[in-house]
């Protein structure tokens, strides 16, 4: 990396992405005046979010006519889908809490 030729006539320095080891800044604190933007604050612009609360019942609106609705099918699919999700879950939880119950009842019980 270090063997890295620049061209001679290249004008400024390319940025290597690497801090310089002679602790010369690259760039000046002009440059960066240069480039630093003032904010204009807006006289007339309303400081609330979203247009507040009079606006929302309007927003709700216009984001429920955006939403794909499943289909009836779809619905029962997923409804389906769900409970045998929820089924296999419960099976799972109860079988790990009769196995942990029995341990504890063989390391407590009297032999």
């Amino acid at each position: 990396m270090s063997d890295e030729q620049q061209p001679k006539n290249s004008g400024a320095p390319r940025p290597t992405g690497k801090r310089q080891l002679s602790g010369a800044a690259t760039t000046s604190s002009a440059d960066y005046a240069d480039k630093h933007v003032v904010r204009v604050e807006d006289k007339n612009h309303n400081d609330s979010p979203g247009g507040g609360v009079a606006a929302f019942p309007g927003e709700v609106a216009t984001e429920m006519k955006k939403v794909v609705w499943p289909t009836a099918k779809e619905m029962v699919q997923y409804t389906l889908i769900t409970f045998a999700f929820l089924i296999v879950l419960t099976a799972l939880v109860w079988g790990v809490d009769t196995l942990a119950g029995l341990g504890v009842e063989q390391v407590l019980s009297d032999k």
